[in-house]
C-alpha cells in the first residue's frame, strides 16, 4: 500500500519513514488545512503558561530545552472496545458477535500510565495490558522540534493532563476483535493498533493540536473522534483511517454518540473548560457551546439545540451550556446530560428540546471554589441501563457514584471513595452493573445498578478513565 499523503499547513507532521500509514485529508470537500488557533486560545493558552494557572494540583511543566530536560511524557497508551451497549447505555445494533474466536473484555484506558488493561467482565481480572504508544519516540520528535506544537503539547499537559502527558482519552476495540483504535491527545491523533502484533496499522493526525472523545457507529466501519483545537470533528473509516467525512463543532468538541441505529450523530463541543474564568459572569468567555444533531451518512448538521433558552426556560439562568457525559433512554426519546460545575443532570426531551426534569445531587465540597473543578467537571460520567430503569452517575469532585431512579429519581446512598475522582461510566453488557473508574485511586469498580453498591473493585493502571467494553480475537491474548 502506497503512503498517504501527510497533511499541509505549517502543523503537519512531517513524513517520516518510520511512522506507518499517517492520514491526514483530504477530506470530502478537498483540501484540508489545520486552522490557525484563535487569538483568544493563544491569549489563553499563553498566559496560562506564563502564569502557571491551570487545575488543582498540577504539576509545574519543565520546559523544553530549560534545566531538567524535556516534559515528562508517560509510557504508552490505551486499549480499544468496541462489541458494547453503547456509551449511551442502550444495546447497540451493531453489537459484536462473539461466537467462538473471540472473547468479551472490558478495556480501561490508563491515560498517564500509556496502557490499556484488558478484564473479564465478570471476575474482573486482567488477561492483558497493552502499550498503545509504540512510536512514542517519533512523536515526541515531531513534537520538540516544532515551537508551536511544543507549546500547545506543554499546555495541554498542564491544562488537561494536571501536569501529565494524556497518552489516551478514548478507545474502541473493531467489531472483528482484530484492531484497536485510540485517541491520543498529547499527541493530537488517532491510532489503530493490531492486537495480535501490538504494531501501529494506521495513523490520523486530526486537525489542531488534540484528539478527545470518540464513538463507534453500529456496524463498526465508522469512528468519529474530536479534535479540541481545531473545532472540527472527523469521521474515519475503522478499517483503513481514511477520512470518510467531518463536521464543524463549537470550541472543544467533546462528546458523540450514534444514535437512530446509526443514522445520526449526537454531537456536544463543551468550549475552553481549562481557562480560570469559572463565575458565572464570565461565562461567555468560554467559546461556543453546541448541542447538535448530525446526519451520519452526509455529515450535514440537521439540528442545533438552543440550550440557553431551554435552560433558562426551566429556571437555570446561571447554569453553563457545557454538556458533559450524556445517556438516552432505550427509545432515544429522552437525553440525560450532565453540565459544567452541575452537581447532578438534566433530563431534556429530545424532540422539543426542553428541559423536563433537573436531578441535584449532593454537593460534598461546598468549600472547593469553582476555579478548582477538575475541568468545571462537578459530575463527569453517566449512563443508564439498557432497560431504562436506572442511570449510574459519577460525582467527581465529590468522590462518589450513585445509582438514580430513573422514574422517581431518587438516588441510592452515596458510594464515596476519598480521593477517587470517579471519571467514567460504562454499562455491562449483560446490563446489570456500571463500570465506573477512580482515576485518583487507579481502580476500577462494578456497581450493581439494582441496589447501587459496589460488588467488585481492581486496580489498574495510572490515571483510569475511559472504560468500554470490547471483543479482541482469543488466540491473540498471550
Amino acid at each position: 500500500m502506497s503512503r498517504p499523503t501527510p497533511g499541509t499547513g505549517p502543523h503537519a507532521p512531517e513524513p517520516d519513514a518510520t511512522d506507518p500509514q499517517v492520514r491526514r485529508g483530504p477530506s470530502p470537500r478537498g483540501l484540508v488545512v489545520t486552522p490557525a488557533p484563535t487569538p483568544v486560545l493563544v491569549l489563553t493558552l499563553a498566559l496560562a503558561l506564563c502564569l502557571g494557572l491551570g487545575l488543582a494540583g498540577a504539576v509545574p511543566v519543565a520546559a523544553t530545552g530549560a534545566p531538567g530536560g524535556p516534559a515528562p511524557a508517560a509510557a504508552s497508551l490505551l486499549a480499544g472496545a468496541s462489541d458494547p451497549v453503547a456509551a449511551t447505555g442502550r444495546r447497540s445494533t451493531g453489537t459484536a458477535k462473539v461466537g467462538r474466536k473471540k472473547r468479551r473484555v472490558v478495556f480501561v484506558g490508563n491515560n498517564w500510565d500509556g496502557t490499556a488493561d484488558l478484564l473479564r467482565p465478570r471476575s474482573f481480572t486482567r488477561v492483558a495490558r497493552i502499550d498503545v504508544v509504540p512510536d512514542r519516540d517519533e512523536r515526541m520528535r515531531e513534537i520538540l522540534t516544532n515551537p508551536v506544537r511544543t507549546a500547545f503539547y506543554a499546555a495541554i499537559q498542564q491544562f488537561i493532563g494536571e501536569g501529565h502527558d494524556q497518552l489516551v482519552d478514548d478507545m474502541y476495540s473493531s467489531n472483528d476483535g482484530r484492531l484497536l483504535v485510540v485517541s491520543r491527545p498529547s499527541f493530537a491523533d488517532v491510532v489503530a493498533i493490531d492486537l495480535r502484533t501490538r504494531e501501529i496499522v494506521w495513523r490520523f493526525a486530526v486537525d489542531g493540536y488534540r484528539s478527545d472523545h470518540m464513538a463507534l457507529s453500529p456496524d463498526g466501519r465508522t469512528v468519529v473522534v474530536s479534535a479540541s483545537t481545531g473545532n472540527v470533528v472527523h469521521a474515519l473509516d475503522v478499517k483503513t483511517g481514511e477520512e470518510v467525512g467531518r463536521f464543524e463543532s463549537g470550541g472543544s468538541p467533546h462528546e458523540s454518540v450514534f444514535i437512530d441505529g446509526g443514522r445520526t450523530i449526537l454531537h456536544a463541543s463543551i468550549g475552553m473548560v481549562y481557562t480560570p474564568f469559572d463565575q458565572p459572569v464570565l461565562d461567555p468567555t468560554k467559546d461556543d457551546r453546541v448541542l447538535l444533531l448530525v446526519d451520519a451518512r452526509t455529515f450535514e448538521v440537521k439540528r442545533r439545540y438552543d440550550l440557553r433558552a431551554a435552560l433558562d426556560e426551566a429556571g437555570l439562568e446561571d447554569t453553563s451550556t457545557a454538556v458533559r457525559p450524556l445517556t438516552l433512554s432505550p427509545d432515544e426519546k429522552q437525553v440525560y446530560f450532565q453540565l459544567s460545575f452541575m452537581h447532578g443532570f438534566v433530563q431534556m426531551d429530545r424532540r422539543t428540546g426542553a428541559i423536563v426534569r433537573v436531578k441535584e445531587l449532593p454537593d460534598l465540597v461546598p468549600d472547593v471554589p469553582r476555579e478548582q473543578y477538575l475541568l468545571d467537571s462537578a459530575h463527569h460520567g453517566i449512563a443508564m441501563d439498557p432497560a431504562g430503569r436506572r442511570l449510574c452517575v459519577a460525582g467527581t469532585m465529590s468522590d462518589y457514584v450513585t445509582v438514580v431512579d430513573a422514574r422517581t429519581f431518587e438516588h441510592t446512598e452515596l458510594v464515596v471513595r476519598e480521593g477517587g475522582k470517579p471519571y467514567w461510566v460504562t454499562p455491562s453488557h449483560d446490563g446489570r452493573f456500571c463500570y465506573i473508574s477512580w482515576s485518583g485511586t487507579d481502580e476500577i469498580s462494578q456497581v450493581s445498578y439494582r441496589t447501587g453498591e459496589v460488588v467488585r473493585t481492581t486496580a489498574v493502571g495510572d490515571h483510569p478513565q475511559r472504560v468500554r467494553n470490547g471483543v479482541v480475537r482469543k488466540r491473540y491474548l498471550r
